[in-house]
């Protein structure tokens, strides 16, 4: 009797230290009645009615024989969805919390704009992009998450990028909002970004337009 009062005073604890963290906000909290149905309490950020249909459609389940591959299987096909946290609290409490992908850049594919996630996701995106970095060409999403990674552990504000090129060779070039175009190689990526670090450091560009690091030491500054 002992360790099942003790059990539920841990699972009352453990949810309002849930509900009480910073994130709060994205949780999405179902209650269910005797009856096997529930009640969506509070959605807020993460207003998102289609998932919350579909997930109302296991309304008539009784908790205990809801099964965790049919939440997973629902919440899955949401692609703005990046991470997901769901907990049963029996008898009549399902906490479910998403984390929202962050929109990264925006290409085009058979002639319809999508977003980029950072969960390397293509998601079709509104009339409204959010001034995100445009990507022109075929894009490699796993290759534009490795250029993405290799510019936040730079120097470099990846919010200066307007443009991005993406060629069939998996070369990249990158157009800034103040007009500077950098070519970059296929490989030694890596090596190549330190030295356009360097050069964004220590050069005047003032009257420079382009930045052609493509040739194995050697920098190519045009105005």
């Amino acid at each position: 009797m002992q360790k099942r009062i003790s059990k539920k005073i841990l699972s009352y604890l453990f949810v309002l230290l849930l509900l009480g963290s910073p994130n709060n906000k994205e949780f999405l909290e179902i209650y269910f009645n005797k009856n096997h149905s529930f009640e969506i309490l509070s959605l807020s950020e993460f207003d998102d009615t289609e998932i919350v249909n579909e997930l109302l459609n296991h309304k008539y389940q009784n908790l205990l024989l809801l099964k965790k591959e049919k939440i997973i299987e629902t919440i899955k096909k949401k692609k703005t969805i990046e991470n997901y946290y769901f907990f049963k609290n029996y008898p009549s409490k399902l906490i479910i919390k998403f984390k929202k992908t962050q929109f990264l850049a925006v290409t085009k594919k058979d002639g319809i704009n999508f977003y980029i996630g950072s969960n390397g996701h293509l998601i079709k995106a509104k009339n409204n992009l959010d001034d995100l970095p445009i990507i022109f060409g075929s894009v490699d999403v796993d290759e534009f998450l490795k250029l993405k990674d290799l510019i936040d552990r730079s120097i470099f504000n990846y919010k200066d990028v307007k443009n991005l090129y993406y060629f069939k060779s998996k070369r990249w070039d990158i157009e800034t909002k103040d007009g500077l175009l950098f070519k970059l190689p296929r490989d030694n990526l890596t090596k190549s970004f330190e030295l356009l670090m360097n050069i964004l450091n220590k050069k005047d560009l003032q009257n420079i337009d382009v930045i052609d690091l493509r040739q194995n030491n050697q920098i190519i500054l045009n105005g």
